[in-house]
């Protein structure tokens, strides 16, 4: 079809996804435990604007013509890659979707989604409005399943033309491999993180812990780019510290269908488990516990708000990602030395800077090896600002204009020229 009929139809989806907003966001909440409030008010409408801003791309991909040495017309195409696999994971599974969706049909593509086994409700009844708004049969496929099946079929399917996968580095890697055995199909991957957040000494303390809180427990704290490694310097540590634990204490959690929650449950008994073990390690290799530290009530998987203090670089900690609502603060001297620890990890997908000074955040932004710098704010996310990583943290970018070339080939149309009037 013409790009402005796929435009339209992108536009009548998005129309559609705003209409059942509420339908939308209990089902994540009853998916994935998290605040009712946070799906209907943040997630969805941001599903839905980034489904807007991809129609708006529909009709503005296009080709160049080029200028050669000698009498030829030159021109590119950008054409569909074709079928679009894709794997979206449980922590923000309508969010994922317009990640991978969005772009995939403004560029023309079939898909075939895989969602996380744990969450696949959401995604199902919004390609349901999709076919609504008029997208033919067989052009958004989602399929719900486990990684070792439904996921390595997708992956090593001979007729998947383009990967996209969202989740752990551990399972980024064997996707990777079985793209390459299969048909060498490219692949972008959106991994896992172990973020910076540097509160430099100029900082305004209380604001500094607000947003420090915010960057590790949002979502409780099952976010990639979390400010998971909270560097603090030397002469601000002791107040940051006490306060943090106080904003920890004050955090509210409970049923996430009710107002005013902050924190739900984790989202499975494995997670669950997982976050247990590394509170438990990071007693043991000598962290000390401010507050927190264990479960929450006798129902559910509810962990109290975590906090650490007097964490080292070497501890699981301060090392592993995980992904829940346990925030690690380190101590740090000057720039220099915060910068050769925040980029010692094998991640690089975000950090948050807090400072007033803009020598110190320019710095800072031009030193770190991480595909995001949030200044004096973080989890600052629009349809148009790419997001991915450095290192392990994956490949390639989601989102903005950089996402729409994962789904486009470029073809070069060569043609020589009889006489032509100007070269």
């Amino acid at each position: 079809m013409t790009a402005y009929e796929r435009q339209r139809i992108l536009l009548r989806a998005a129309d559609l996804l705003e209409k059942h907003n509420d339908e939308l966001a209990a089902l994540e909440t009853w998916d994935n435990g998290k605040p009712y409030e946070q799906a209907a008010k943040i997630e969805v409408p941001m599903l839905v604007r980034l489904i807007r801003y991809y129609a708006g791309w529909a009709d503005k991909i296009h080709g160049l013509t080029v200028p050669a040495d000698g009498p030829y017309h030159v021109q590119t195409l950008h054409e569909p890659i074709g079928v679009a696999g894709q794997i979206i994971p449980w922590n923000f599974p309508l969010l994922m979707f317009a990640w991978k969706v969005g772009p995939a049909l403004a560029c023309g593509n079939t898909i075939v989604l895989k969602t996380a086994e744990q969450t696949p409700l959401s995604a199902l009844y919004a390609a349901k409005l999709f076919h609504e708004a008029g997208l033919p049969a067989g052009v958004l496929n989602v399929v719900s399943g486990f990684g070792p099946t439904a996921g390595a079929a997708l992956a090593s399917h001979m007729e998947v033309d383009k990967l996209a996968f969202t989740g752990s580095t551990d399972t980024g890697k064997v996707v990777l491999e079985l793209a390459a055995k299969s048909n060498l199909k490219p692949v972008t991957l959106e991994l896992g993180g172990k973020s910076p957040f540097i509160v430099c000494e100029d900082a305004d303390v209380d604001q500094a812990v607000e947003l420090a809180h915010f960057a590790l427990f949002f979502n409780q704290g099952q976010c990639c780019c979390a400010g998971s490694r909270t560097f603090v310097h030397e002469s601000v540590y002791d107040e940051f510290v006490e306060k943090a634990k106080a904003r920890a204490l004050k955090r509210v959690v409970g049923d996430p269908f009710k107002g005013g929650i902050e924190q739900g449950p984790q989202i499975d008994s494995d997670q669950f488990e997982k976050i247990l073990r590394y509170i438990r390690s990071g007693v043991e290799s000598g962290a000390t516990l401010e507050t927190g530290g264990d479960k929450l009530g006798n129902k559910g998987f509810y962990i109290q708000p975590t906090v650490f203090s007097n964490v080292k670089d070497g501890m699981l900690i301060a090392r592993d990602e995980i992904f829940g609502p346990v925030q690690s603060i380190l101590k740090f001297k000057d720039l220099g030395e915060v910068v050769q620890r925040a980029n010692n990890t094998r991640y690089g997908l975000a950090a948050g800077v807090f400072t007033t000074n803009m020598d110190t955040a320019y710095t800072l932004t031009r030193a770190l090896r991480v595909g995001t710098v949030w200044i004096n704010c973080f989890d600052t996310f629009d349809a148009a600002i790419p997001f991915g990583g450095y290192k392990m943290s994956g490949q390639g970018r989601e989102k903005g204009e950089y996402s729409l070339k994962n789904y486009l080939q470029v073809k070069a149309v060569v043609n020589p020229l009889k006489n032509p009037a100007w070269l």
